[in-house]
């Protein structure tokens, strides 16, 4: 996407961003104009966040709530009535509950959402084109630009009750979560996650990237990028191991900081594996994101594998997402790249299954398979990553046949 050099010209340049920026949830969007000010978001969004730095004990997420509780607060008075065309129109462009005539969820672009509105006979009664939507948007924009500026420099000079948006900001996700989708696990109903263990790393992983490199059948190299969010206050770092996957002993390799972080061993008994703590450059509050990255290098190359795994010590993985099909922005990816000389048969993702499971070949046809590309093969997980299980690639080399 396209930078711009200079923060927003207009509030009402924001909000039109906003609404036709739909690779995340405005919330998303707003939270990253906060915590990264020099990137697009930053600069397109900052009239609408600069006014939450009067929030001086907040977290970038809560922030993110007021102005995201404060825009859906306003976009729902738009109008006289719940058939207001300049309403339905904001609901749409900001991808707000659908009404119940809506029955699929809201499109990506804001053109094919205006046309999912056609659905709304009673308020929409031309149905021949799209221009009475447009033009919706436009005189609603314009309604709604004075509000949320109003809300906005209550905000900065600390008149405003702010808890209510931050409020109504969870119940609407809460309830797009819901609606959008649908088959939510039902051991969590708030979030579709299985409870964690206690003791599980109190930490979510919004993007988690392992890319390994192998040396002939080893996993010679991985390196591994993680975004998390911290479930707890003063989190100051995250435990780490890379164990081998199939023979010879537990030892795990030892894990080196790339970014964003600093190693330190931790001690373990004789027999189990070596940690390595992961150390932020400051303890991070509940809610506060952080991205860091780490690498770990196998030096047997005797040391065959015949899984990439990730076992989900902690509060789980977001449902996996790609930009533009190919550039993961969430979720669970796993990469590996093989050997040029020593090339597997076939290569598969796994879910939830045991040791024995996950040895077991698909059949050719299943969507499990994975193809090996320019020596290569990458999965990411669509689905959540649930606490105490394990995800990864399994590998078949050729005297696997023989079995």
């Amino acid at each position: 996407m396209r930078r711009t050099e200079d923060p927003s010209t207009s509030l009402e340049d924001a909000l039109r961003w906003l609404a036709t920026h739909s690779e995340d949830r405005p919330l998303h969007l707003l939270r990253y104009a906060i915590e990264s000010r020099h990137s697009e978001p930053g600069h397109a969004l900052h009239l609408l966040v600069l006014p939450t730095e009067a929030m001086k004990d907040a977290t970038s997420l809560t922030r993110a709530e007021v102005v995201w509780g404060l825009i859906v607060s306003e976009a729902r008075q738009v109008g006289s009535s719940a058939n207001a065309k300049e309403r339905n129109a904001l609901l749409a462009a900001f991808r707000l509950p659908r009404r119940a005539e809506i029955r699929e969820p809201w499109a990506a672009t804001l053109g094919a959402r205006f046309g999912q509105l056609k659905a709304l006979k009673e308020v929409f009664t031309h149905q021949d084109s799209l221009t009475p939507m447009t033009r919706a948007w436009t005189r609603g924009l314009r309604i709604l630009v004075p509000r949320v500026a109003n809300g906005l420099a209550a905000l900065s000079d600390g008149s405003a009750d702010w808890g209510g948006y931050v409020e109504l900001a969870r119940t609407v996700e809460d309830e797009v979560l819901r609606r959008e989708y649908p088959n939510l696990d039902p051991e969590d109903s708030a979030i579709g996650f299985k409870a964690p263990t206690e003791g599980a790393q109190p930490v979510f992983l919004e993007l988690f990237v392992t890319t390994v490199f192998m040396k002939q059948r080893a996993a010679y190299r991985r390196i591994t990028e993680r975004l998390i969010t911290a479930q707890a206050d003063n989190l100051d770092g995250y435990t780490a191991a890379a164990l081998v996957g199939w023979t010879g002993d537990q030892a795990a390799i030892p894990v080196n900081a790339l970014w964003g972080c600093r190693a330190e061993r931790i001690a373990s008994p004789p027999g189990e594996p070596a940690l390595t703590k992961l150390a932020f450059p400051r303890p991070l509050m509940r809610d506060e994101r952080h991205f860091f990255s780490s690498e770990a290098f196998e030096a047997d190359l005797h040391e065959e594998r015949r899984w990439i795994n990730v076992e989900i010590d902690h509060h789980g993985i977001a449902p996996g997402r790609l930009l533009h099909g190919e550039i993961p922005v969430s979720g669970l990816t796993i990469r590996v790249r093989f050997d040029p000389g020593c090339l597997p048969v076939a290569c598969w993702w796994y879910a939830e299954q045991t040791e024995r499971q996950r040895r077991v070949r698909p059949a050719e046809g299943d969507p499990r398979l994975l193809p090996i590309i320019d020596g290569s093969v990458q999965h990411t997980f669509r689905q959540r990553c649930h606490p105490r299980e394990n995800y990864g690639v399994s590998i078949a080399w050729f005297d696997d046949l023989a079995h």
